[in-house]
């Protein structure tokens, strides 16, 4: 068929009837379809149940249900430094999700400083960079501290740098947040071109630090994932090893509600954090550290499970992909970008579309992600953006939800187009 934008009035009028019954028709079956966050589905999770057969909780003759080992067991601090690849002693585990520790390091920054740095709760202005489309979470921890979110686009190979390279000359600039490999909610993994400029910057403000969001560091759909550069190896380079703040989970590899969050970080900043962590806590939960050693064993483990999770997630991915280039596909009205790992597929429709379509499918019984969620403040400046979350889903629904994703993209973008022909 052809593009939209090239019909004619009476053409669109037409097409518009033939989608309204499609889109009816769905919306009389009643359905309740979640895509709106990346939870893993029961099929997944199933894939972990071993994880809680372990009954012995001695390690190295401690006794492992009791207080005290602050920063984590070696254990499992090895564990994710083999993953992470950087030493133990660069290692912190936390709570169950990586959120956490996100949230408690800005609110170290606000309220303490950094490494002795004047606390930003008592600056005049502090602003952070924001890739976008981006995380929503890293947006709702930096508007709950009143920090200022500074968007900048992103490309294929990562945040548009020249940009990211002029707000660094502002003092009040004072950091950034990344998700470095398979983007959320675009896929993208980082070019080594753009870490490599990223791990050499020079910011006006001494205290400015990167929280790399490394989310999704080992969540490939193929066995040809992506490889992000190591940005541990670049940052000694230019005398920048305090820069970066890495933290990771195993919320999508175990459980999201009982998993192990992990923060890797130079000696300073880990110095610096267990300052906070000393009057914040005994210890975390180091039964379920030594639960996830038991399970893995070691990085190949991991892998090895990895594995599983892909060959669950593929179909669902190629599924919407498929609905995607097969109903869209042409049209001059979306598009969209084909990741290799992590959990979400980006769609951007034509400008001013976007809530109008989520509209359309909340109506259908479909529930996506907010729009507007994937930029700071919740404003989408081209209405477009709409984050996919293709895992909770079984594959039946999935189908089903795909479709009235699509039939709704077309609706909508119909809509401004009869509406512009008019005016």
């Amino acid at each position: 068929m052809s593009a939209y934008t090239t019909m004619t009035r009476e053409e669109l009028l037409a097409e518009k009837t033939a989608l309204q019954e499609r889109y009816d028709a769905y919306k009389a079956m009643g359905l309740k379809l979640d895509m709106s966050r990346g939870k893993p589905g029961k099929d997944q999770l199933d894939l972990s149940m071993a994880l809680l057969d372990d009954t012995d909780y001695v390690e190295d003759g401690i006794d492992l249900r009791n207080y005290g080992i602050l920063d984590g067991i070696p254990s499992c601090k090895k564990l994710f430094a083999d993953l992470l690849e950087v030493e133990p002693e660069n290692i912190l585990l936390g709570p169950n999700a990586s959120l956490s520790l996100m949230f408690d390091y800005i609110a170290q920054c606000y309220s303490h400083g950094v490494c002795g740095s004047t606390p930003w709760s008592k600056l005049p202005k502090v602003k952070f960079i924001c890739p976008v489309p981006g995380y929503d979470r890293h947006f709702t921890i930096l508007e709950y501290f009143n920090i200022e979110m500074i968007s900048v686009p992103m490309t294929m190979e990562g945040p548009d740098m020249d940009a990211v390279e002029a707000l660094i000359q502002d003092e009040s600039v004072k950091g950034m947040f990344c998700v470095p490999k398979y983007s959320n909610p675009q896929g993208i993994t980082y070019s080594d071109a753009v870490v490599t400029r990223i791990g050499s910057m020079k910011p006006a403000a001494k205290d400015f630090r990167i929280i790399w969001d490394n989310a999704y560091c080992i969540h490939e759909i193929y066995d040809e994932g992506d490889r992000l550069l190591d940005i541990f190896d670049v940052l000694p380079l230019h005398g920048n090893d305090d820069m970066v703040i890495e933290v990771c989970s195993t919320s999508k590899m175990t459980f999201p509600g009982a998993g192990i969050s992990a923060l890797a970080a130079s000696e300073r900043n880990i110095a610096d954090i267990k300052k906070r962590l000393n009057c914040q806590t005994i210890s975390y939960d180091k039964m379920n550290q030594h639960r996830h050693v038991r399970f893995f064993k070691d990085v190949e483990g991991i892998k090895a499970h990895m594995k599983k999770h892909a060959a669950i997630l593929r179909p669902k991915f190629e599924m919407v992909l498929e609905h995607l280039e097969n109903e869209l596909g042409g049209k001059e009205i979306a598009s969209w970008i084909k990741p290799r790992g992590g959990y979400f597929i980006s769609l951007d429709v034509m400008n001013g579309c976007a809530k109008r379509t989520g509209e359309l499918c909340k109506e259908a019984g479909v529930t996506l992600t907010t729009v507007g969620a994937t930029y700071p403040y919740g404003l989408d400046p081209n209405d477009s953006n709409i984050r996919i979350a293709p895992s909770l889903p079984p594959v039946a629904e999935l189908d089903l939800a795909a479709q009235i994703l699509c039939v709704s993209v077309k609706l909508a973008c119909i809509e401004k187009l009869l509406g512009e022909q008019t005016a």
